[in-house]
């Protein structure tokens, strides 16, 4: 025979419905994935991240640098904002290194109220006063125009910031220095309805602009930034990739489109992008890999040349007041000035990663084929065990092959959406397994209680062949003891014994309670008078006859035996609560509770059937014989439960008649009148005993 948990292989319509329920959930995940939804997303993130911080070189940055104006610079010389006089002291100090390229992370969007022309003017304004500086150069009466001209003699390249909440008025097209060519038609760019530049002062004289905004993901981690932005129909470059083409001494970028998606052609350097102009950051390590020179160093010529010569120099602070710090895959607090430098570098590494337009079509495919593979596999059979091996497995392959992509070529390939999938269906096979499992149980635990129904009723079916009572007599005190016994159960009685589980095993044991008349000869079990002495002696050892043979059958059975009950029933059925009854002369609550129950239902079934000694008894005669011998013969309150139910009863006796009987319960004619029946044990009168044992 099969266990339980073998019979695992699905019907063919079930493994249908399984493969298009799998399937289903594929395309649901994949879909989500597409889309780049949550959770997917999320978990694409968390793989993204530990491939950042796993393979970042720890190399120093080579191509770039930042001299920061730092809380070493404040604090020595003032706080912020400087004069413009001194950071263009400071871009001269820089530009006299000879860097590839100078780039300002600052917007200076008021004017310089420090500046002498300003000081003039507000002098003149207030007091009427005009006041002349002699020996002063031209130039530095107007900090910022002298700050304008350092930063067009010097090509610095300077910020801007853009708005997508609000417009600016007056704006007309910005200049950004450099141009962009191409594929233009397939980007989606990001509109800008407003701009914070410089002055006009320092504006009018720059030369090449870039943007400095950042996008960090929904949970506010920064992983990529944004290179193109359009505003007013022109398209406008970020700070470090207008920096990185400054150095390169390329005017124009060329937008391209591959197999892998889109990217920007600057010279010889080829930057990926998506359709939004966003570009992966690619690290070398938390932001101490990338060398921060202090601003006031570089002021008091303590920076060695090399460290400034030939590299793209970002200018801008890190000061904690300025609150321009990012959490990012490698480091929680990196400066948004070294984020500039850590792009321009990956641009001049060819070290960016990318995320490839075919990645989630190729991760929805794969999440249908290996759903079809899972699929085909729980139905077959599998178990568990190797569903989770295999699980497994191709989560650690996958995650390889990913990490392997990334290392070679930059390309970060995502797979959450399969990975996740596996562990839903992973899932989701136990809760199908465990639900098939438990209908398969409780299939084989109703064809057990089948089984053992027919024994019982086999067995009793024995007796049956042997004894004048019939097969409605067995169907009668069977429904009579359940329901004397959830009466019992309704009425708060023996709350430990009374279960759902102990009726209906007393349901089923109570057909054997005369199984034991299989050892009676059949000149005594079916005589039509009544028995002498002796026979009556024979007669009442069928209690013991059937104890022995209910329990030399329970040796056999492991494990919760129903044939206990059984046991006890057959045993002590004849017992009386007063002591005076057999086998054994139990008393009162030393007789199980089973025989006390199974004493009423046979007594009154045997009062109200036909035998070979007797006619039967109306309803009401037999009650009325029943009281007479409660506390001698009943347990009071069994007794008492099987009154309360009476109408309950009658409906049992008539549902399951004998068929040559009417409804027990009827007046007939020919029923013996009770006087001329004694209800006690005499030797010369022995009917109610022969009653009893029937």
């Amino acid at each position: 025979m099969k266990s339980i948990t073998s019979d695992v292989r699905l019907s063919r319509r079930s493994g249908i419905f399984v493969l298009l329920g799998a399937l289903s959930i594929a395309l649901a995940v994949g879909v989500t994935g597409l889309f780049n939804l949550t959770p997917v997303a999320g978990l694409d993130r968390f793989v993204l991240d530990r491939l950042l911080v796993h393979t970042a070189s720890g190399a120093p940055a080579t191509g770039t640098v930042v001299v920061d104006i730092d809380e070493v610079s404040l604090s020595a010389l003032g706080q912020w904002p400087w004069p413009r006089y001194r950071v263009a002291q400071l871009i001269e100090r820089i530009a006299a290194e000879h860097p590839s390229a100078i780039a300002m992370d600052i917007v200076f969007s008021e004017a310089d109220r420090t500046s002498l022309a300003d000081i003039r003017q507000t002098f003149k304004h207030d007091f009427g006063i005009d006041v002349s500086f002699n020996g002063v150069p031209a130039g530095l009466l107007d900090n910022d125009g002298y700050l304008g001209q350092v930063m067009a003699r010097d090509e610095v390249v300077g910020a801007r910031y853009f708005y997508f909440d609000h417009a600016s008025r007056g704006d007309g097209p910005l200049r950004p220095g450099v141009g962009f060519v191409g594929r233009l038609d397939l980007l989606s760019l990001d509109r800008a309805t407003g701009v914070l530049q410089n002055i006009d002062a320092i504006t009018s004289q720059t030369r090449t602009s870039g943007f400095v905004n950042s996008r960090p993901d929904e949970d506010g981690v920064l992983r990529r930034l944004p290179l193109l932005i359009e505003y007013n129909g022109v398209v406008q470059p970020s700070l470090a990739l207008a920096a990185t083409m400054r150095s390169l001494g390329v005017a124009s970028g060329h937008v391209e489109s591959d197999g892998d998606g889109l990217a920007i052609q600057i010279g010889s350097h080829r930057i990926p992008v998506d359709r939004r102009g966003d570009a992966l950051l690619r690290f070398h390590g938390p932001s101490q890999r990338y060398a921060g020179l202090s601003a006031l160093d570089v002021l008091g010529g303590r920076v060695p040349p090399e460290d400034l010569r030939g590299k793209i120099v970002f200018v801008g602070s890190s000061a904690v007041g300025l609150h321009d710090v990012h959490p990012t895959a490698v480091d929680r607090d990196f400066s948004g000035l070294k984020i500039q430098s850590v792009m321009a570098q990956s641009i001049l590494d060819d070290q960016s990663a990318r995320m490839p337009a075919w990645g989630g079509k190729a991760a929805l495919l794969l999440c249908l084929l290996l759903a079809l593979v899972f699929a085909a596999l729980f139905v077959a059979g599998r178990g568990l065990a190797m569903l989770a091996t295999l699980c497994v497995l191709c989560i650690a392959a996958m995650l390889a092959m990913v990490a392997g992509v990334f290392v070679r070529t930059g390309l970060f390939l995502p797979t959450s959406a399969p990975i996740l999938l596996l562990g839903v269906l992973l899932v989701l096979s136990f809760v199908v397994r465990f639900a098939i499992n438990q209908r398969h149980a409780k299939r084989w635990r109703r064809q057990l209680d089948n089984a053992r129904q027919i024994a019982i009723e086999s067995m009793a079916a024995v007796a049956e062949t042997r004894d004048p009572e019939t097969g409605a007599h067995i169907k009668r005190t069977q429904h009579y003891v359940r329901a004397i016994a959830e009466r019992l159960q309704r009425t708060g009685q023996h709350p430990q014994t009374l279960n759902k589980e102990y009726i209906d095993l007393l349901f089923l044991s109570a057909p054997l309670h005369d199984i034991g008349k299989v050892g009676v000869p059949d000149h005594i079990l079916l005589k039509p008078g009544p028995l002498t002495p002796d026979e009556l002696k024979i007669m009442r050892q069928h209690a013991e006859f059937g104890r022995k043979i209910i329990h030399s059958m329970a040796e056999h059975i492991e494990g919760d035996n129903f044939l206990l009950i059984a046991g006890e029933i057959a045993a002590t059925h004849h017992e009386k609560w007063d002591g005076t009854g057999y086998p054994d002369g139990l008393r009162g609550q030393d007789i199980p509770l089973s025989g006390r129950i199974m004493a009423v239902a046979d007594i009154y079934d045997a009062l109200i059937s036909r035998r070979c000694y007797k006619d039967p008894f109306p309803h009401e005669r037999a009650k009325s014989m029943m009281r007479e011998l409660n506390e001698a013969t009943f347990d009071p309150a069994v007794l008492d439960a099987f009154f309360a139910i009476e109408t309950e009863i009658l409906q049992i006796a008539a549902r399951f008649r004998d068929e040559e009987e009417s409804p027990a319960g009827l007046d007939r004619e020919e029923v013996v009148m009770a006087d001329e029946f004694t209800f006690t044990e005499k030797a010369s009168a022995v009917v109610m005993p022969q009653v009893q044992t029937t």
